[in-house]
């Protein structure tokens, strides 16, 4: 197999305006985050010229969202319906001539039997992975069977030993060609070798007590070179990395890696950047692999979808344990359940062979428009035994939405489970975690539960002295999370928890925090320049990097007098000196100096744990900036994914509204938008203009939770 770059040079049209640009590329990667207008969503075309292809030619697309067309001198080779996994088309009976045009279309357009149709995130189109060319011989490591490689090499611990378990798909397998396996480890040298017919080309390879892939402490890979051989001459090969592992997770005890207890350490992860959305190079994949173990995360959650190989293999690398999961999100319906499992399908074939990958995830808030759905449990039953059939093992998982009851079917369907909840940000306190951890233990004993998303929004900006739910400030936002990871770390048989997000993502229909188009609950901003000071409370307690940080440094003019000064560090003791002022606290992680004197003009601060220093200047001035606090810095403007308590703001939208009212408004047009994507028909809404939006949820069969649900998002939208 040869394998060639096709990146540079394509012409890419759209609206019929045309472009010369190389790949990788999204046309969102600017209006998929300022959300001012919507985003566009439709249907562009990518053109290259090709030579003739005179040997077997694959084209190679490793992301193109989310449904594609490839038609090569106007004739149609084939479709493709999903945006994140890697795929194929065999061309060469298609390259005939001297030059050959290959026109790409990619269409982001929502539509109703592909995942996702609604989600919180942007669904950047375009061409946005690299597109390949593979040349290849009549017997091969197979191309066509969805996976990578046409090779599978799972580790299986067989008492006190081990052994790699090899299957193998060969295109044009005959009696003259054989197989070579050779297991190498980290030096070259060999640990287990066989040759087998590749007529018959799955094996299994003893290896004995192997060197263990054993997470951020020791990510030791093998390496399986497989050979196609005819006649002593090699037609073909592949490489594939191994990392032998075993993990456990127990209902009472958590999870152990290894036989050795670890609490996963997680953090989420959506994939895009700042101006250039989705459409990703290695430096940026390096770059967030980087951050996230700077903060001293041993896991990531890949939310919500396949993401790029690249990323995976950092992982397997550096020792970052992987929940992957497919976009089956938010809203099922049955139409969609064949695209899930073809999803599912390319997930796991293409990524098998990862380490560091430790669950399938096969739903993330699912029941988002309630569980009534009796084809919504049948069909997430078939991802399940989907998922185990083409991987034993490794164990399933989904992430539910808080309004899924602790006593749902659902909790019992995958083998480990996670829950997403934002008590403290868009309902109740974050003491309301603490009471329904320990409710739903209670019921579900047996339950091997983690905490899947947790969150809240910061915004760059925003200060206060004394930080309340809802200002968006970096303040509240480490206080928020303090919470939770005590919480989780208080409880043995919680297995590990994932903040949401680690870095700020697009999400076009938001409106939040004085942004547009921006979900602002990472702990990095999305250009990945500033760390926000939640990153720093999360270093403090997860990393073994010495340091010492002052947080609210941002928070640069407060007034004259005193203030307080919150200090993260993982050392056991900081000192923090000011002018006439030196006070030093033992303590853990958060240390915190009341009364810390501000004078007229420049303060200097600074703080020492041991050898680490840090510091700040705070500008005394008589009335702080207005600028700190948002609107009238009253928090009531938190947009509402999760409910309401029941009471009303007669300035806003509510379900009492007419569907006509939610058209007119320019807010609600988001929201549509996020909820029904392009698929609704205009002259039926029309028709539904005099209803009011809480008689059509009632005749829907609405779930009186998800009427809730509707009812706070509508609440956090200003009448016109």
């Amino acid at each position: 197999m040869k394998k060639s770059n096709i990146n540079a040079g394509w012409e890419f049209e759209k609206e019929g305006t045309k472009t010369v640009l190389d790949l990788p590329h999204t046309w969102n990667g600017l209006d998929g985050q300022n959300g001012e207008h919507g985003y566009y969503q439709g249907k562009c075309v990518y053109r290259k010229t090709l030579p003739a292809a005179k040997e077997i030619c694959y084209i190679e697309f490793n992301g193109a969202n989310s449904v594609t067309e490839l038609f090569v001198n106007g004739n149609a080779v084939g479709t493709h319906k999903g945006g994140y996994s890697m795929f194929r088309f065999r061309i060469d009976g298609f390259l005939v001539k001297e030059e050959n045009l290959v026109e790409v279309f990619v269409d982001n357009t929502i539509v109703p039997d592909v995942f996702p149709t609604s989600a919180d995130f942007t669904f950047y189109g375009g061409l946005y992975r690299d597109v390949n060319l593979i040349y290849a011989g009549k017997t091969r490591f197979s191309l066509d069977d969805g996976s990578r490689d046409g090779i599978s090499a799972v580790p299986e611990r067989a008492g006190d030993a081990w052994k790699l378990n090899v299957k193998t798909n060969v295109s044009g397998a005959n009696a003259d060609t054989v197989c070579v396996y050779e297991l190498r480890d980290a030096d070259g040298a060999t640990v287990a070798k066989t040759t087998v017919p590749s007529t018959s080309p799955d094996t299994v390879l003893e290896v004995g007590s192997p060197h263990l892939w054993n997470g951020v402490k020791d990510p030791y890979l093998y390496t399986l070179d497989c050979s196609l051989v005819k006649d002593a001459k090699e037609i073909d090969s592949r490489k594939i990395r191994v990392g032998f592992r075993e993990i456990v997770f127990d209902a009472d005890k958590g999870c152990f890696l290894n036989g050795e207890h670890i609490k996963l350490k997680g953090v989420s992860r959506h994939q895009d950047r700042e101006n250039i959305g989705n459409a990703l190079t290695i430096r940026e994949h390096e770059e967030d692999v980087a951050l996230i173990l700077e903060v001293g995360a041993n896991s990531v959650r890949l939310a919500h979808y396949q993401q790029a190989e690249e990323f995976y293999d950092l992982c397997d690398e550096k020792g970052l344990l992987v929940w992957a999961e497919v976009p089956v999100i938010t809203i099922y319906s049955k139409a969609r359940q064949q695209n899930a499992e073809d999803q599912l399908v390319s997930l796991i074939k293409q990524n098998i062979n990862h380490p560091s990958i430790f669950c399938w995830g096969i739903e993330n808030e699912i029941t988002l428009s309630g569980e009534r759905n009796k084809k919504l449990v049948a069909g997430l039953n078939r991802l399940n035994d989907l998922a185990h059939s083409l991987d034993p093992s490794r164990p399933t998982t989904c992430a539910q939405v808080a309004m899924a009851k602790p006593d749902s079917p659902l909790n019992k369907l995958t083998d480990i489970l996670g829950y997403n909840h934002y008590f403290g940000w868009y309902m109740q306190t974050c003491d309301a975690l603490d009471k329904w951890l320990d409710e739903f233990h209670r019921i579900n004993p047996q339950a091997r539960l983690c905490l899947s998303e947790y969150g809240a929004e910061a915004v760059i900006g925003y200060y206060s002295e004394n930080p309340v739910q809802g200002d968006y400030s970096e303040g509240y936002q480490a206080i928020y999370h303090e919470h939770y990871i005590d919480a989780v770390n208080a409880r043995e048989w919680m297995w590990g928890s994932y903040v949401w997000n680690m870095f700020d993502f697009g999400s076009a229909a938001r409106n939040e925090g004085g942004v547009r188009g921006r979900n602002n609950k990472g702990l990095v901003t999305i250009d990945r320049k500033t760390k926000k000071d939640s990153f720093y409370m999360y270093k403090a307690t997860w990393s073994d990097e010495k340091f010492v940080y002052i947080a609210a440094k941002r928070y640069n003019k407060r007034k004259i007098g005193t203030t307080r000064v919150k200090v993260y560090s993982n050392m056991p003791e900081v000192t923090l000196k000011a002018d006439g002022y030196e006070k030093t606290i033992e303590g853990k992680r958060t240390f915190v100096f009341d009364d810390v004197p501000v004078k007229a003009g420049e303060n200097a601060i600074s703080v020492t744990a041991g050898k680490y220093k840090d510091k700040a200047v705070f500008v005394g001035v008589d009335e702080l900036p207005a600028s700190y606090a948002i609107g009238d810095g009253v928090p009531t403007l938190v947009r509402n994914w999760f409910g309401t308590d029941g009471s009303f703001k007669e300035d806003c939208l509510s379900v009492n509204d007419r569907v006509g009212t939610l058209l007119d408004n320019k807010e609600a047009q988001g929201m549509l938008r996020l909820a029904a994507g392009n698929t609704v028909n205009k002259w039926y809404v029309r028709l539904l203009r005099p209803f009011k939006v809480k008689t059509l949820l009632k005749i829907a069969g609405i779930d009186p939770q998800m009427a809730d649900i509707v009812n706070g998002f509508l609440q956090t939208i200003k009448k016109q």
